[in-house]
């Protein structure tokens, strides 16, 4: 029976955190079993380990290890373990009870203690002895050796010692640490922003980040870009895409070694970033400091980021769709949706985009490109009167349009989507005029449609955990160190923070994920920075058209537009071949131009003269806003041009 319960316990302890283990073995008595101390020998060191059942159960590995052992074997049995300098010891495990002779497989798996062969004297002593012996107690045996000087030499471990070792480490360890120092909840940008910054001010920091992707941080940005635009297989297939340049890079943040395993966090001396992909954080416990994760699983934090980002919008008319139909419909935002696209892409079929702003423009100049390679057809779908309308001034937006119909893509501007049914196995989109002069046809067919209309900001714990939201912005409420309660802060998309001069705010860009994420870690090691950055953002439409702004861009406020014709280094493909950087919030901005570098900006005379130039968005004659059009690295000027309207 005691080895039924013995086995039934380790799959019980592979399946429950640390806390729990703890409360099965009081609950089996198996901690009562061996109330002594248990004394190891390694390289002449003498350790003890104490197995009582009196007081805290608060052990080590070793010390639950020996006591689970001890209680369904008799004495005599060695049990190899790992002590704490992770080498192996070998400890005599005594109990009260004597081996019955039903438990062979049982002993199998335990590894005695190899000991030299005795002279025939010594042996028919040693029988005599024990025919003498009370079944009241056990006697505590040594080391026997052939020579009583000398002590004992180290055995070297055999095969069987080294896997009952390893028994340790990978049994008695919880897949899922029940402690982290600092748990970050989300695996985006600010998430690796962060966990970089308080490594960089707390170097033995032990950090968990859970996240709902299979996958370890990575660039979201080149999903719409990038990717799109490496002609080699190959390299996508291990999402990796060639820069402007020529040079490959990955589209994770770091290399796998840079991780430990999450098992293993709490082990590391120096600590570590450990990755905890496929769960989801489904509550916050704020006053006990506990997180609950989708498997039940909880786990226990000191200092908790939350960076849990947006999740795409969609369209009623596809949310109350039919399953077919939805099938057919993608919401962009991560790896699988990008791999999803590209195999529906190479096949040649026709993909309809709904939305012409940042997203929707992006993917639709990127699948304009691979249809070139594959065949199919792109078509974009918008009620603006055209792309980018709700950034660009009007003349702007138009330009751009005509740009992008270059590229191949059909774009239907002036319609919204106000039907979906299937036809032929095809999508049958019906189109409403948002303007009198909308689209000439009715209904749209595709194979599949990509829903680009935006982000909202995920924070369902909120309401499960007791959090604060902006009903204006959305997002969770956070104060200008980005703290939403004690201990917990908010980063990235998802936070609703309080500017200190503009006001309260929410931004959905990469230079804000990064910017934030940093400053959340900082804090989370005590640094008390208020925010107060001003996030810039960029998008290219492809190598020729790119743009980069800061501040307010919004198309209904008075605008002020200088431009001059683009030359061959006006381009994102010529400021990537030349910075090697294509995250362009990443490149250190250079000041003044050198006398001779720019070309004199005035106001355009025609559509062909819109090649590069600099917006200024104003609201009561004040500059809120800068957008530089094909010209880059220019926004450390463009931030102290605002500054001096904004914080002077």
């Amino acid at each position: 029976m005691r080895n039924i319960r013995f086995v039934n316990l380790i799959q019980r302890l592979n399946t429950l955190n640390y806390k729990n283990s703890s409360a099965i073995l009081k609950q089996t008595n198996l901690l009562r079993v061996n109330t002594k101390a248990v004394v190891s020998h390694s390289n002449g060191q003498t350790r003890q380990y104490s197995s009582s059942s009196q007081g805290k159960f608060d052990f080590s590995r070793t010390s639950i290890i020996y006591t689970l052992f001890g209680a369904s074997i008799a004495g005599g049995i060695t049990i190899f373990m790992l002590n704490s300098d992770n080498r192996l010891a070998s400890v005599k495990a005594h109990t009260q009870e004597k081996v019955e002779q039903s438990e062979p497989k049982l002993e199998e798996e335990i590894v005695s203690e190899p000991t030299e062969k005795q002279p025939e004297n010594e042996t028919s002593n040693k029988a005599s002895e024990k025919s003498q012996e009370s079944n009241s107690s056990l006697e505590q045996t040594k080391p026997i050796s052939t020579e009583e000087n000398n002590p004992p030499e180290e055995a070297v471990p055999t095969e069987g010692e080294l896997r009952a070792a390893k028994l340790d480490e990978e049994k008695f360890l919880p897949e899922i640490p029940s402690h982290a120092q600092y748990l970050i909840v989300g695996g985006g940008t600010a998430a690796m922003a962060a966990f970089k910054a308080i490594r960089a001010n707390d170097p033995t920091a032990r950090i968990l980040v859970v996240t709902e992707e299979d996958y370890k941080p990575y660039m979201r940005p080149p999903l719409s870009k990038d990717l799109w635009m490496t002609d080699d297989d190959e390299l996508i297939k291990q999402l990796k895409f060639k820069q402007y340049n020529g040079n490959e890079r990955s589209l994770f943040f770091l290399e796998d070694e840079f991780y430990v395993q999450p098992k293993y966090l709490n082990e590391q001396e120096n600590g570590g970033v450990a990755i905890l992909t496929g769960k989801r954080v489904e509550q916050i416990d704020v006053q006990n400091k506990t997180v609950k994760l989708n498997n039940n699983w909880e786990v226990a934090f000191d200092k908790c980021l939350i960076a849990t980002g947006g999740r795409p919008r969609n369209l009623p008319v596809f949310e109350k769709s039919w399953e077919k139909i939805k099938n057919r419909v993608t919401l962009f935002r991560n790896i699988e949706d990008f791999k999803k696209l590209y195999s529906i892409a190479k096949e040649g079929k026709t993909i309809a985009i709904v939305g012409g702003g940042f997203l929707g423009s992006e993917l639709a100049c990127a699948l304009g490109h691979v249809s070139k390679k594959f065949g199919g057809k792109v078509i974009q779908v918008f009620p603006e009167s055209g792309i980018l309308g709700k950034i660009l001034p009007e003349y702007l937006s138009e330009w751009t349009t005509s740009k992008v119909r270059k590229e191949g893509v059909t774009v239907i501007p002036n319609a919204s989507i106000n039907k979906a049914q299937l036809n032929d196995e095809k999508v049958e989109l019906g189109l409403q005029a948002t303007k009198d002069n909308g689209p000439h046809a009715n209904w749209l067919m595709a194979d599949h449609v990509v829903v680009a209309v935006g982000l909202e900001p995920n924070v369902e714990l909120a309401q499960k955990s007791g959090f604060e939201t902006d009903p204006k912005f959305g997002g969770y409420l956070v104060n200008a160190e980005l703290q939403a309660r004690n201990n917990i802060w908010v980063a990235g998309d998802a936070a609703c923070f309080f500017d200190i001069k503009l006001g309260r705010r929410r931004v959905e860009h990469h230079d804000h994920a990064v910017v934030s994420g940093r400053l959340a870690g900082e804090n989370m090691t005590g640094a008390a920075k208020p925010y107060w950055h001003q996030s810039m953002f960029w998008s290219d439409l492809g190598p020729k058209i790119g743009f980069e702004a800061i501040g307010l861009i919004d198309s209904s406020l008075q605008t002020v537009g200088l431009f001059a014709k683009a030359e061959e280094v006006d381009t994102p493909k010529a400021q990537v071949q030349e910075s090697n950087e294509s995250l362009r919030s990443e490149i250190k901005d250079t000041q003044l131009p050198e006398g001779g570098q720019t070309s004199e900006l005035k106001a355009p005379k025609s559509m062909d003269e819109y090649g590069k130039g600099v917006i200024l968005y104003l609201k009561n004659e004040t500059i809120v806003g800068v957008l530089t059009w094909n010209v880059f690295k220019r926004i450390a000027i463009a931030r102290q041009v605002i500054s001096l309207f904004i914080y002077s």
